[in-house]
């Protein structure tokens, strides 16, 4: 096995001693013991309750709790923090924690952005990042065999170096998460139109469950035995049971690039020559439209609304699928397609949030999606919900995903309210743009996830579905032990918060 180390990349520096951080949202705070500790220490690698070492481990990249950090507190501490460095391991911490009725919140690179893990009610955090490794390389099925605490980058450069393969997975975060992240949050990669989003690219897990049983899913190209067990795990977020590996598709290096950039008058024209090319089943890598205020701030296009096209692989495909694309924006401004290079530089810098937050602004993105004939609708009424809220600077979208069906919208916002009326704008804004969304039939996330932050909109947008999702939990997990508080699911150790 070639194992591939990384560690987390902090998302701001703490306004205080990280020693001294304290917990905000700290409600049924589950501690753990001596005698706990010395268990938990015989079964794993290594356990801490350094009181950095927590604070760090304890924490993500959600952008409220980042406005907390500057206060000197992480959303939530947990009690300790054990890393083990194998799938036993984690399996026989589990059990111990299942025993003692103790919360397990698992966490690697932690780049997410909804506070997914972040421990609400102390107990562990189990930070995955030892478990790293390919385990196999299948070059004639084109199947990759990796453990969950692998980071993204260090991977796929493993990867095309030694095999000439590729993932096909990149997300923004992809210097920041592991492939656990990827699977725990249905995530999605930049290049999802050609690669598909990880749900598409996963065929098999290693899981385990609450009481520390050691599971495998799936592993065939296609199956027929019952319901698909993967896509059980798949999102949920470490409540169903904890990833520590997975089985992954493969595709061969691309051997050839195309790029082209055009200018739309509005951007329902943009969305309608999106989906025009996916139906004609054009299927480019990257197919991101950005409406005006996205294309000035970041392309300096004007009143232009700007598409960006990319597209990888056999060179005989990729040309093709570029001519179709040209075909439905014929009637569209041809730009410069260096903006697709530009675009590329710049695509995974995430400095500007620390920048912004830092200076006192409350910024964030919420991503979503729908249905082509819902999208210019969503995208009208989210910005102007989100507009609507005191103290919004700016609210703006881009289209980040195409679908034949649908794609995803990727809104972004920022305001500069008193810094007394932080939160309250930030849960404003969230609930207006999510209530906008909701109503025009929209889904609650596209690959962000739930964590704590859209946990309050999960039973509305499962509607009476929600309580197949608690029934499954209660199976798998009837302590409740696994990520409590997230989902929107109910918890033995008290209410998710409410922030004001």
């Amino acid at each position: 096995m070639r194992a591939l180390q990384g560690q987390p990349t902090p998302p701001i520096a703490f306004g205080t001693d990280a020693a001294k951080v304290t917990g905000r949202l700290d409600d049924g705070f589950v501690d753990v013991d001596d005698a706990l500790l010395d268990r938990l220490g015989g079964a794993c690698a290594e356990v801490t309750t350094e009181a950095a070492a927590v604070s760090e481990a304890s924490r993500d990249w959600w952008p409220l709790a980042m406005i907390w950090a500057l206060d000197g507190q992480v959303a939530a501490r947990a009690a300790a923090v054990a890393r083990p460095s194998s799938a036993d391991e984690v399996a026989a911490v589990l059990a111990i924690a299942n025993e003692a009725r103790v919360p397990v919140t698992a966490a690697a690179g932690r780049s997410g952005v909804c506070g997914a893990s972040v421990p609400l009610h102390g107990g562990i955090v189990l930070d995955l990042c030892g478990i790293t490794g390919i385990v196999d390389v299948d070059s004639d099925s084109m199947i990759l065999d990796v453990l969950a605490g692998t980071f993204g980058t260090p991977l796929e450069d493993e990867l095309r170096a030694a095999h000439g393969v590729t993932v096909g997975h990149w997300p923004q975060s992809i210097d920041l998460s592991t492939v656990g992240g990827w699977l725990a949050c249905r995530g999605a990669g930049q290049h999802s139109t050609r690669y598909g989003k990880i749900e598409d690219i996963v065929i098999g897990l290693e899981v385990v469950l609450a009481d520390g049983r050691l599971i495998t899913t799936g592993g065939a190209p296609r199956a027929a035995v019952g319901p698909d067990l993967t896509q059980l795990f798949v999102g949920s977020e470490g409540t169903l049971g904890i990833i520590t590996g997975a089985r992954l598709r493969l595709h061969p290096a691309p051997p050839a690039t195309v790029r082209a950039a055009f200018g739309f008058s509005s951007f329902a024209d943009g969305l309608d020559a999106c989906r025009r090319s996916l139906h004609r089943g054009a299927t480019p890598a990257v197919i991101r439209l950005y409406d005006a205020i996205e294309g000035e701030r970041s392309f300096q296009t004007g009143e232009r609304h700007p598409l960006l096209v990319l597209d990888e692989g056999d060179a005989t495909i990729v040309d093709a699928t570029l001519a179709v694309v040209r075909e439905e924006c014929a009637d569209a401004e041809v730009l410069d397609d260096a903006l697709v290079d530009r675009w590329l530089e710049h695509r995974n810098d995430v400095s500007a949030l620390e920048a912004l937050i830092s200076r006192g602004y409350v910024v964030d993105t919420m991503e979503i999606a729908a249905r082509w004939h819902d999208l210019p609708a969503i995208y009208e009424a989210a910005t102007a919900a989100i507009t609507g809220v005191e103290h919004t600077l700016v609210a703006s979208a881009h289209q980040s995903h195409s679908y034949s069906d649908g794609a995803c919208l990727y809104f972004t916002f920022a305001g500069q309210p008193p810094a007394d009326d932080r939160e309250a704008y930030y849960r404003t804004a969230w609930d207006a743009g999510t209530r906008a969304v909701l109503e025009h039939g929209g889904a609650l996330s596209h690959h962000h996830g739930v964590g704590l932050n859209r946990a309050r909109f999960v039973r509305d947008a499962l509607g009476d579905a929600f309580e197949v999702l608690v029934a499954a939990k209660q199976a798998l997990d009837p302590n409740g032990i696994l990520n409590p508080g997230k989902l929107g699911l109910p918890s033995p150790f008290g209410p998710s918060p409410v922030w004001p």
